[in-house]
C-alpha cells in the first residue's frame, strides 16, 4: 500500500513513518507533507494514495479544508493530540484515529481495519463539515466539562473551582494545588479519569503523573534526551517534566 503523511510536527512524522515502517513493512511511504499548503500542491499533482495519516490541526489551519478541495475516497486514519473524550464525539464509521503519542498496537490495529475494507469500497460516511465545525467552534460540540471538584477535608467537603487548579499530580497520594498556593488531597484513582473531564484546551497531560492548567505555566526549559521541564508559577514551588513523547506536543498546545 501506498500511503501519505500530513503532520507538521517533524520529529512526530519521522516517529509515525518509522512505527509504520515496524507493523507494516508493506507500506511505502510517499510523502510526509507539513502543512495545508504542501498537501493541495501534492494532491493536485499526485493521485491519491491508498492510506493517509492524518493530523487535525496544521500551522496553517484544520487539515479537513483539504476535503473543500478533493473528493478523497481513501481511508484516513487520523492522529491527534485530542484526548479520547473528545474523539467520541466525531469518531464515525469508516474511520480510525491515534492519539498522539501513538503506540504501535493502536497503529497496526488501525491499518489492520483498513486493510480489511480494501475488499470493497471504503464507507463514504465521513462528515466533513461536521468535522470542521468541531474543531474550529469546539463549543457546538456541546462538550461538558466539570466545573468543580470536591474536596473532603476534616470531614468537609469544600468545592474547588476547576478554573481554580493549576495542577493535578498523582504520586503516592493524589494532590490538587491551585493557584493561591493550596494543595489539597483527592481521591481519585486514575489520570485518566480526570484528564477525560478537563478541557483539552486549558489543561495539558505533562506525563503519566501530572496535568497543568495553561495559566499555572511560568516557563518551560529543556532538559536532557528531548525532555522539557515546567516551572510552575509562584506562589507554587512546582517543576512538572514534560515526557519526551508529550514535549513535541506542548509548544503546540501552548501555541494556541
Amino acid at each position: 500500500m501506498k500511503a501519505v503523511i500530513i503532520e507538521d510536527e517533524q520529529l512526530i512524522a519521522a516517529e509515525m513513518q518509522e512505527t509504520i515502517g515496524a507493523v507494516a513493512p508493506d507500506i511505502e511511504v510517499l510523502e510526509i507533507l507539513p502543512s495545508l499548503k504542501a498537501a493541495r500542491k501534492w494532491f493536485i499533482a499526485n493521485s491519491e494514495p491508498d492510506i493517509l495519516f492524518m493530523d487535525i490541526k496544521l500551522s496553517d489551519g484544520i487539515s479537513f479544508e483539504i476535503f473543500e478541495q478533493f473528493q478523497l475516497k481513501c481511508p484516513i486514519i487520523f492522529c491527534t493530540a485530542y484526548e479520547e473524550y473528545a474523539i467520541r464525539a466525531f469518531k464515525v464509521n469508516g474511520v480510525d484515529y491515534l492519539l498522539k503519542p501513538v503506540q504501535e498496537e493502536d497503529l497496526k490495529r488501525a491499518i489492520d481495519k483498513v486493510r480489511n475494507q480494501r475488499a470493497g469500497a471504503f464507507p463514504e460516511s465521513v462528515d466533513m463539515q461536521y468535522l470542521m465545525d468541531f474543531f474550529t467552534n469546539p463549543a457546538s460540540a456541546k462538550q461538558q466539562y466539570k466545573e468543580r471538584f470536591i474536596i473532603n477535608t476534616n470531614n468537609k467537603w469544600t468545592p474547588v473551582e476547576t478554573s481554580n487548579i493549576a495542577v493535578f499530580i498523582k504520586d503516592n497520594l493524589n494532590y490538587i494545588y491551585t493557584f493561591g498556593g493550596e494543595k489539597h488531597i483527592y481521591d481519585f484513582s486514575a489520570l485518566d479519569d480526570i484528564e477525560e473531564v478537563l478541557n483539552p484546551r486549558l489543561f495539558f497531560r505533562a506525563n503519566r503523573h501530572a496535568i497543568i492548567h495553561i495559566n499555572a505555566i511560568q516557563s518551560v526549559k529543556p532538559v536532557g534526551n528531548q525532555k522539557l521541564t515546567i516551572q510552575v508559577k509562584s506562589p507554587l514551588k512546582l517543576e512538572v517534566d514534560v515526557s519526551r513523547e508529550k514535549a513535541p506536543l506542548l509548544k503546540k498546545w501552548m501555541d494556541k
